[in-house]
């Protein structure tokens, strides 16, 4: 199994009839998933999705792809494929958009559906290819088949790409439930088709290579469903993601049976269920769906509510319930059902709004004590399926962290796969397929672009790292008024701490520190004001550490007297 190097150097040129692959996210991480094929001068990108903040990333919205390698050639650019609906795959599509507007966008029914919706609100109308299952559409140099997969969000495709250089087959994200709740599976037939065709490179869903055996099928959850639906004595509150129309489907249906009327709630719930509704992907009884404003008229066990906040995200509405800050006040007996997974990192998140709604008295149901959610991933069992129908003859495994990589590639192997064609890549890495083989051959940049704000790429490693010196340490302000020709203080500093513990004394022992500083300056006839606020706040930030143990972030301002 190849692994990428940390001393990889710029690609070289592709060579005459290739095909390069480079991953800008989505390998090494669960997020942002964006590839990008390179054949014959033209690019063909596979997704532009976002990666949402962790805790150490303080103030940032999301986190983008980084389209410096592909920024001069815009104009090459011959489509945007899109798998599927979620965030992590389209939700960069309108910052790529920004730098070129007429890229022909390319995706199913439902996914460009919730795709214009997100674009209406970057005021962008794109150019959209409609797409679906069986169709086989040519984008310049590269020949797109589309397969249906499974996945948790309806009209999933895989992409079986045909160029000169070989057959890359792509799954997207996918899952092989034989039961699926819309009756669309996973074209195996299609898999298999393609495979005796022969396909040359296997991209393949990492995230769950790790959970031996199948992935349980959606229809094992009705029980679940219906059993909080039929018992629970007074609402029942459903937190899921605003994209799972299937199971918001099985809800509805559960509702409906137990004669409890839904709402939902927040935007993006609201939003997005009202696009799967218009196109016929949710089916509602008539009736069933009313306003927040009429549930208020109805007897409690005769309500149900569907709202986001399955990650406790901090703004979203289950997060608000829980800290009593949303019109929608959780009381004894309550009923929340969270319906959906632990996205890996949001756990302690999640646990707080748990404890926050318990402690108002609801009962909380979620996948540690009932049957509420399954994976929407493939897990080892159908991977190795995959592989053994496929038969391909290099596998790269995507989407996925370090772990799921790994053990992804491993299974491939088990299957006969020849070790030396199984390339585990990180984002940025070079995968050249060159006469049947692929090989890692160089890298691009690919780092972190963050949206701050209204700001795109403004924050920066060392901004974040400044947010997170602010809150775990405080800042100082120093202000210091010197006499330019002696470095002498005209009077004693000013200190203005802010989260930096303190009381008035606590400064005095700085002063002589500041003085020698300025007088050794003067010495040695540094007299810019700049090098000397420099010289200071390095001189205050070590005292502070020496006798307080904080890394405060100094701010120095020198006047001239």
């Amino acid at each position: 199994m190849s692994h990428p190097h940390p001393e990889l150097k710029a690609a070289p040129p592709l060579p005459e009839g290739g095909l390069r692959v480079v991953a800008l996210g989505g390998l090494g991480e669960i997020g942002r998933n964006m590839t990008v094929f390179e054949h014959a001068g033209k690019l063909l990108i596979v997704d532009c999705g976002v990666l949402f903040p962790e805790e150490t990333q303080p103030g940032v919205d999301v986190i983008l792809p980084d389209f410096t390698s592909i920024r001069d050639r815009l104009d090459d650019i011959v489509a945007v494929v899109l798998t599927h609906g979620h965030e992590d795959h389209i939700g960069g599509v309108p910052y790529l958009l920004r730098e070129r507007r007429d890229i022909p966008v390319v995706g199913s029914k439902l996914t460009l559906a919730f795709l214009e919706a997100k674009l209406k609100e970057h005021g962008i109308r794109p150019r959209t290819v409609r797409v679906r299952e069986g169709d086989r559409r040519t984008f310049g140099p590269f020949d797109c088949e589309f397969v249906a997969v499974n996945h948790s969000i309806p009209d999933s495709l895989a992409v079986a790409i045909r160029t000169r250089a070989g057959m890359v087959l792509h799954t997207g994200d996918f899952k092989m439930d034989q039961f699926p709740l819309d009756d669309r599976i996973t074209d195996l037939r299609a898999f298999a088709r393609l495979g005796e065709e022969g396909v040359d490179l296997f991209l393949t869903d990492s995230t769950n290579a790790e959970v031996p055996g199948f992935t349980t099928s959606e229809r094992e959850l009705n029980p679940a469903i219906e059993q909080v639906m039929r018992t629970a004595p007074r609402r029942v509150i459903v937190s899921s993601f605003a994209s799972h129309v299937h199971r918001i489907q099985q809800v509805l249906d559960a509702a409906h049976q137990h004669g409890r009327k839904v709402a939902f709630v927040g935007r993006s719930m609201v939003r997005n269920m009202g696009i799967a509704r218009d196109l016929g992907y949710l089916k509602v009884p008539s009736g069933l769906v009313v306003s927040t404003k009429e549930l208020e008229k109805l007897p409690d066990h005769k309500i149900a509510l569907v709202c986001t906040g399955s990650q406790g995200e901090p703004m979203a509405a289950l997060s608000r319930m829980a800290n009593r800050d949303h019109m929608i006040r959780i009381g004894k007996d309550d009923t929340v059902l969270l319906a959906s997974s632990l996205i890996p990192g949001n756990e302690n998140a999640i646990y707080r709004v748990i404890n926050g709604l318990t402690r108002w008295g609801a009962h909380v149901v979620h996948k540690g004590n009932a049957k509420v959610h399954v994976s929407g991933h493939a897990s080892a069992g159908e991977l190795v399926y995959c592989y053994n129908i496929v038969k391909p003859r290099n596998v790269m495994p995507v989407h996925g962290e370090w772990r799921h990589l790994r053990a992804n590639g491993d299974l491939a192997i088990r299957t006969g796969v020849d070790p030396d064609r199984v390339v585990i890549a990180e984002d940025g890495v070079v995968v050249d397929l060159v006469d049947g083989r692929a090989s890692v051959t160089g890298k691009v940049p690919a780092g972190n672009v963050y949206v701050d704000g209204m700001e795109v790429g403004g924050a920066t490693e060392a901004s974040l790292k400044d947010r997170l010196t602010l809150a775990a340490e405080g800042v100082v302000t120093v202000v210091a008024i010197v006499d330019a020709d002696t470095g002498a203080l005209a009077e004693a500093p000013d200190f203005l701490a802010r989260g930096f513990v303190h009381d008035d004394a606590t400064f005095e022992p700085v002063i002589p520190v500041i003085e020698k500083t300025l007088a050794t300056a003067a010495e040695e006839g540094v007299g810019d004001a700049r090098q000397l606020e420099q010289l200071v706040a390095r001189a205050v930030a070590n005292w502070a550490f020496r006798t307080h143990r904080r890394k405060p972030l100094i701010i120095p301002v020198i006047i001239d007297a």
